[in-house]
């Protein structure tokens, strides 16, 4: 059975928020009665405020969010968990994380996808469009959780009418939103030079209006400037992990979660 231990590194198994009729207070009442995870709850009587009806029908819910969990079904948490919670399972999803950022021809919705890039903590790759775009699909697919900036508002938009019928099923973490909640507002750039995040000085400079006119360079006739645009877009999606790795310590720590200090497992928060 996994460890009741109050662990920094994940806060999927310490969440309650993501059951029917529990918010942040019942959680935190939960947590302050000893109920610190899934397993602990699933030995504990009926805390204070849960009838025993009320607690074993939410008891047979942790079991299946459990269950969830060691099957790798993202699923269920993507359904189960509010969109602005779902940074919870970023740690446990992480070796199936994919950080994605596209480039387009504008913003307006007559404007298309040009590139769209995927980093998956290790590797790099790059989708183009006259080139391996519709690759895409099948690609992303493999992941159970999508880490964006301002994606919620912008990626995903174009990337479903470019791709009628992609099934972005994932969890997702937009980082422009939680980074708000840690007291970090402005673009990615301007966030990244606040946090002591440097990019290679060939792309330092460059913004999104800038890859509007590489790409334009390029249909043009400018292979040099494809090269550049897909540099610029691979240090947007390779920073988003940096950052996605600091939100979740921020708000983890935020929520203060107590320790159990019983027996022989110590406190490591």
């Amino acid at each position: 059975m996994p460890s009741e231990r109050c662990s920094a590194e994940t806060m999927l198994e310490h969440t309650f928020v993501h059951l029917p009729g529990i918010g942040p207070a019942t959680e935190r009442s939960l947590w302050e009665q000893g109920i610190l995870t899934w397993p602990r709850a699933l030995n504990a009587h009926s805390p204070g405020g849960f009838s025993p009806a009320r607690w074993g029908q939410t008891c047979r819910l942790i079991e299946e969010s459990l269950h969830s969990l060691r099957r790798g079904d993202h699923r269920h948490f993507a359904r189960a968990l509010s969109s602005s919670e779902q940074w919870r399972a970023w740690a446990d999803f992480r070796p199936r994380t994919a950080y994605l950022d596209i480039e387009t021809t504008g913003c307006s919705g007559a404007d298309t996808v040009t590139v769209v890039g995927l980093y998956d903590g290790s590797r790099t790759t790059s989708f183009i469009a006259g080139d391996n775009l519709d690759e895409f699909p099948e690609v992303i697919a493999g992941y159970s959780m999508i880490v964006t900036f301002n994606g919620s508002s912008f990626d995903l938009p174009f990337l479903r009418r470019r791709f009628p019928g992609l099934q972005l099923d994932q969890l997702h973490l937009d980082l422009m939103h939680v980074l708000r909640r840690i007291g970090l507002r402005g673009g990615l750039k301007a966030i990244e030079t606040r946090v002591g995040i440097d990019r290679p000085g060939d792309v330092a400079g460059l913004d999104g209006w800038d890859a509007v006119r590489l790409w334009r360079e390029y249909c043009h006739g400018r292979d040099e400037s494809l090269d550049l645009l897909v540099r610029y877009n691979a240090a947007d999606i390779e920073n988003l992990e940096h950052l996605a790795a600091l939100a979740y310590r921020r708000m983890r720590e935020g929520l203060c979660l107590p320790c159990d200090r019983s027996g022989d497992e110590g406190a490591d928060s």
